[in-house]
């Protein structure tokens, strides 16, 4: 698909169709009532015949009839327009794909709503993501004939009504263009990461897809195997990828800017491959999905290739600690007592609890062969997290200020819902071992700020900031630009983290 800015006006765009967005009532809408005149009235009858009144659910699409240079004219619904913000052009431009496939159309326009217009360029990003991302579908293994995306040109139409641009406004316009399609493709190549089952997706693929990554935007890449992290002391890590036959693999890719870096950043992501629970084995119903347990390590992965393509004044780091947690006759056991990369002992009294040991080995590697000035880490970690804030938000925890400003104004940028939880100190005594330095779980309540301890523990006194995906890292169902399986949650963010200037 190609994406482009179009000038106004709307009433002379040549397109398959053109889409407009509406809040509320749409007679009181200025760009319904031009283009209702330039149609004399038809689709005025046709909102009103369908009872259209703005809301999110609703569209209404119509032939023009030869009234206009577009053959179809779509007017989406965007809800109130007190709660309208730009991130939402994701979901308007997903809705006019859908609505454009369904027509098999070649040639789609859309128009950003005004109230977008002060933020011109991010309008374009977030449309031209929306396109993309809701363009996804993981249909590798489908048999039956699926209908083709028909688009090949999707246009976003931001110009004041005169058409004009400066020239610092159209240089602004097609960065956006581009850095929507980099970071839509980031969020889908995790999403294809997550889709994919266990049984393909294993550490020794995604090392191999890692390398494939570095090879195309010219990273660095080390990809350590079981005897390297043996001789790092990786005992959290390795303990709980014994049970699989799969060698476990901790894959380091690098992104080096031109010149001195402004910052080394750390991304560690859980690669969990497959989740059994181990011998404290999961139900089966609870077992299904947990191919998506390495959904960390997929977005730290996939947004490299955004961040090589946009670059970055920071030299960044992605470090996925990738294995499967699985039941056999060499798979850790409870009452285990690991050793940790720094030396510190741990008692098993949850091997459910496994990610957090991979995680902890993962950041004392970032910590000291990388030594960053910032570790940010991704996890499909607890379900405590999802019981806390439900599907769609993300948990974070950070114990430094600073970090969490940045990182909550790049996600309030991105539209990419979190919310910051505390790291009570009052619950420390949860994770004390009579055996060991600790144990690997506390008690059921405040499950997943515990888990956050364990892992600040690991951190030290390193800046460092833990995001919690379990909630909105798998989508039940489709919403928006958002598809059915792995979203490719947080990539959006990492990259406004660290490629914007």
């Amino acid at each position: 698909m190609q994406y482009r800015h179009l000038k106004g006006p709307l009433q002379e765009i040549k397109s398959d169709l053109l889409a407009v967005g509406v809040f509320g009532d749409p007679t009181r809408d200025t760009v319904f009532k031009a283009i209702n005149k330039a149609t004399e009235g038809l689709l005025k009858t046709v909102a009103r015949e369908q009872c259209f009144a703005g809301k999110a659910s609703q569209s209404v699409v119509v032939r023009s009839e030869s009234m206009l240079p577009a053959k179809h004219l779509a007017v989406l619904g965007l809800g109130e327009k007190s709660a309208f913000v730009p991130p939402s052009i994701r979901d308007f431009a997903a809705r006019t794909v859908a609505i454009g496939q369904r027509l098999g159309a070649h040639n789609v326009a859309l128009t950003l709503p005004p109230l977008a217009l002060s933020r011109r360029a991010d309008g374009v990003q977030y449309a031209v993501e929306g396109a993309v991302m809701g363009s996804y579908r993981f249909n590798k293994y489908r048999t039956q004939e699926e209908p083709k995306n028909t688009i090949k040109r999707f246009g976003v139409i931001s110009s004041a009504a005169d058409g004009k641009l400066t020239a610092a406004q159209s240089r602004a316009i097609n960065a956006a263009l581009a850095r929507g399609e980099a970071v839509a493709e980031a969020v889908c190549r995790a999403r294809d990461f997550v889709n994919e089952p266990a049984g393909y997706m294993t550490p020794s693929r995604i090392a191999e897809e890692a390398k494939n990554l570095a090879k195309k935007h010219n990273l660095k890449i080390k990809v350590l195997g079981r005897r390297e992290c043996e001789r790092l002391g990786m005992g959290m890590f390795l303990a709980v990828a014994q049970g699989s036959i799969e060698e476990p693999k901790l894959i380091h890719l690098t992104y080096s800017p031109p010149g001195k870096p402004a910052s080394k950043v750390a991304l560690i992501g859980k690669g969990v491959m497959f989740d059994s629970g181990g011998y404290s084995l999961k139900p089966s119903s609870a077992m299904e999905d947990m191919k998506m347990d390495m959904a960390g390590a997929a977005v730290v992965l996939a947004s490299m290739s955004a961040i090589a393509t946009l670059g970055s004044k920071h030299e960044v780091h992605a470090i996925a600690a990738c294995c499967e947690n699985l039941i056999s006759g060499s798979a850790f056991k409870l009452r285990d007592i690991l050793t940790a990369m720094d030396g510190t002992t741990v008692e098993i009294n949850n091997t459910d609890a496994e990610g957090r040991l991979t995680l902890g080995d993962a950041i004392i590697y970032a910590r000291t062969k990388v030594k960053p000035d910032q570790i940010l880490d991704f996890a499909t970690l607890t379900g405590a997290c999802v019981i806390a804030l439900g599907p769609y938000t993300a948990g974070v925890m950070s114990h430094s200020e600073d970090m969490v400003k940045r990182w909550f104004d790049a996600a309030e940028r991105t539209g990419e819902d979190m919310w910051r939880l505390p790291l009570t100190e009052r619950l420390k005594p949860q994770l004390k071992s009579h055996l060991a330095d600790m144990r690997n779980t506390g008690e059921r309540w405040g499950g997943a700020l515990t888990a956050g301890l364990f892992l600040q523990h690991f951190a030290g006194d390193s800046p460092w900031l833990h995001v919690d995906l379990a909630g909105p890292a798998m989508a039940a169902r489709n919403h928006g630009a958002v598809q059915r399986g792995g979203t490719g949650f947080a990539v959006a963010t990492i990259v406004e983290y660290l490629a914007r200037d």
